[in-house]
């Protein structure tokens, strides 16, 4: 059976951290490991930590300089000995089924790599969030994300992924986490796209993301970060590219791609014909490409119930 250990990182969350690590504690399925990286916070958490948990032999705390949430992440997969590893922020918190859940995926399909789930927004606001209204296998998307830059995945709480995955995707320069000091669950959702991990969406309804008055950033995006966030992305997809040779030749195999994705919803069709349009060659092959992708893919949207043609 799969084993899994759950990195926790908090700065400055002496308020939420409890709930967090009292939600992990909680699983129906347990976690060989729980292991909470305070990063140099100012507000007592790590006292308060000391405290609380210091005793508790489920809780690895490790308390260091303060040096950024990718810095966290390296801190905390470093004590890893599991076998899947879930992220999970200090101010979130799990339903006590949600490692029973992704378990499930792991365990029946030693293929899958990386599971993401959906989230429920709650405090200062409430609603749900998710990649789609269904699970989806969603195959290889290493050439959508290096062409298109699509963020196959979730904010930190959502996320898990095999741990050889994880060792491999936080292997960065240093100067590198400069750049990531905060939403460094780009550098996990990225890199394990571009570098070849096979990804699964997996509708939980477990995961609470809490918004509160530090955190909503897409409430929070101006026209320079929106600008700084997409050039740091681009940047960062190209340093796990030039790590196995990824280039603009790979959208060659774009429809091969797709076919790794048993069950495409249209929009994924439509990116992946799109893709097929910037191969090199004639205008008119190119189209007969994109039309053999999005040909399948309206058959099965026209075929299926209309509530399912309206998640797609």
């Amino acid at each position: 059976m799969t084993s899994f250990a759950v990195v926790i990182t908090s700065y400055n969350y002496r308020g939420f951290v409890a709930a967090a690590i009292d939600g992990a504690l909680a699983q129906t399925r347990p976690a060989a490991q729980i292991i909470v990286v305070d990063d140099g916070s100012t507000d007592g958490s790590s006292d308060y930590l000391r405290e609380r948990y210091g005793s508790d032999s489920r809780i690895t705390l490790r308390c260091g300089e303060n040096g950024g949430q990718l810095v966290a992440f390296q801190r905390g997969v470093a004590e890893v000995q599991a076998d899947v590893i879930c992220f999970l922020d200090a101010d979130d918190r799990w339903e006590p089924d949600y490692l029973a859940r992704i378990g499930e995926i792991y365990d029946s399909r030693r293929d899958i790599d990386f599971v993401f789930s959906d989230m429920q927004l709650f405090g200062d606001e409430e609603r749900w969030m998710g990649y789609a209204d269904r699970s989806l296998d969603l195959g290889y998307t290493a050439i959508s994300t290096y062409m298109l830059m699509h963020w196959y995945g979730a904010p930190t709480s959502a996320l898990s992924l095999r741990a050889p995955w994880a060792r491999r995707i936080l292997d960065l320069p240093e100067d590198i986490s400069r750049n990531w000091r905060l939403s460094a669950d780009n550098c996990l959702v990225y890199g394990a796209s571009v570098l070849g991990a096979r990804k699964y969406y997996l509708r939980t309804g477990a995961v609470r993301y809490r918004i509160h008055g530090n955190n909503g950033w897409w409430g929070k995006q101006t026209p320079s970060n929106q600008y700084l966030n997409r050039f740091r992305s681009r940047c960062l997809i190209e340093i796990y590219a030039r790590r196995i040779g990824l280039d603009e030749r790979c959208v060659e195999s774009a429809k091969h791609e797709l076919r790794t994705k048993p069950d495409p919803s249209w929009r994924e069709a439509k990116r992946y014909a799109g893709l097929a349009r910037l191969r090199r060659g004639s205008w008119l092959s190119n189209l007969e490409r994109a039309a053999s992708i999005l040909w399948p893919a309206f058959k099965r949207r026209h075929q299926a119930p209309k509530e399912l043609r309206d998640m797609g």
